[in-house]
């Protein structure tokens, strides 16, 4: 007699055949993989490892921009899509993932993972913490060794899913060794599960923002106010010095800069002068050598049509004359269709950075919030899977 197979059998088999089911599931994209936990045990055990996390990464390899988090209040932030005419509404996430009694601030965003901390308070250590919000899972950092001891000048997350399923997080504080003006750099791995010392201790320039790190190529890079710049190899555990920032010779007037990584670029602005509507963005070569012009920006036209960026006062000395304020680079791979942010009175706007044109992605409907937004309130978030313990 002839069996008849049903479509109750192929799901079986499908079901019962863990590689099969991995190679159905690494293509289904990540919002409705997060769903599909709940459709069994072994689905939500298969789905959650760091195995399947990069089986999926490199199936699909883009790592677009889908939208940010932009802080609102020190422990409240709204998450805006950057896609025009988005059904998502702006949406208000209070970081409560973890129950910190100091509260929770983000620090930095780097591909799918944020790494926050604790704020300081009186009586309490700061937690660090590694959140993947796409799961809504994280992870708590364990204390550096001889915490007491030394002063932390940054701590910085790397994290490169298409090459490692692990993280890294960079801590920058003083020596434990020698005088106050040595730093030494702490590194925890994932992979071990521990903070270990990396290298000997180092000097730097004295006006460095360990804090604000950007992970890009392989290394977090540094820069200070005045123009000079370092960055940590992360695969040689190796500081060294790179390229002079671009910076024009009265730097001590600039008005604003940003200083971001997007679709494997790092890039640079800097806009000096209150009347300043055209800027110039920088991309660094990959051999942190050279700093090139990538974009040239010009504003006349957004000024045109949103006529709340002049100030009501004609007050030349006024820093925010025009108001505006960079908040994020938007791009793909190639740069092509490369967009950067803009935060105006009580909008955000999209503004294409090849062609010119400019769209509105939100109005905010009160604006008292909404006007102190700078580039180091916006966060760029990236749909992941990656487990962060």
């Amino acid at each position: 007699m002839k069996m008849v197979r049903t479509d109750s059998d192929s799901a079986e088999a499908i079901a019962g055949n863990e590689d099969l089911l991995t190679e159905i599931l690494s293509r289904i994209p990540v919002k409705q993989l997060i769903k599909f936990k709940s459709v069994s045990k072994s689905w939500l055990s298969l789905i959650s490892t760091s195995t399947f996390s990069r089986i999926h990464t490199l199936k699909n390899p883009s790592s677009s921009i889908s939208g940010l988090f932009l802080r609102r209040t020190p422990t409240e932030f709204q998450f805006l899509s950057i896609h025009a005419n988005s059904s998502l509404k702006p949406l208000f996430y209070p970081l409560n993932f973890a129950s910190d009694p100091a509260g929770i601030k983000y620090l930095q965003s780097c591909n799918g993972l944020v790494l926050c901390s604790s704020f300081r308070k009186l009586g309490y250590k700061t937690q660090y913490y590694v959140y993947n919000p796409t799961t809504n899972c994280f992870f708590t950092l364990p204390p550096f060794t001889d915490e007491s001891k030394t002063a932390v000048f940054g701590v910085n997350l790397a994290f490169e899913p298409s090459k490692s399923p692990y993280y890294k997080v960079v801590c920058v504080r003083s020596s434990t060794e020698k005088s106050i003006y040595y730093y030494q750099t702490d590194i925890y791995d994932s992979r071990i599960g521990a903070w270990r010392l990396s290298g000997s201790t180092f000097i730097a320039p004295f006006d460095m923002v360990f804090d604000n790190g950007v992970f890009w190529n392989g290394s977090i890079v540094w820069i200070s106010p005045h123009g000079a710049s370092i960055y940590f190899d992360l695969t040689n555990e190796r500081l060294n010095k790179m390229s002079d920032l671009p910076v024009l010779d009265n730097w001590s007037k600039r008005r604003f800069r940003y200083f971001g990584e997007s679709c494997g670029h790092l890039h640079l602005m800097e806009i000096y002068g209150a009347r300043a509507t055209r800027f110039k963005v920088f991309q660094l070569e990959k051999d942190y050598c050279n700093w090139t012009v990538k974009y040239e920006i010009d504003l006349e036209g957004v000024v045109g049509i949103y006529s709340e960026m002049v100030r009501s006062y004609l007050d030349v000395d006024d820093s925010n004359y025009y108001a505006f304020v960079p908040l994020l680079v938007v791009g793909d791979k190639y740069g092509v269709d490369a967009s950067l942010l803009l935060h105006i009175p009580g909008k955000i706007i999209s503004y294409n950075m090849r062609d010119k044109s400019f769209i509105e992605l939100v109005a905010f409907n009160d604006d008292k919030k909404s006007k102190g937004f700078g580039w180091l309130d916006a966060y760029p978030y990236i749909q992941s899977l990656a487990p962060v313990c």
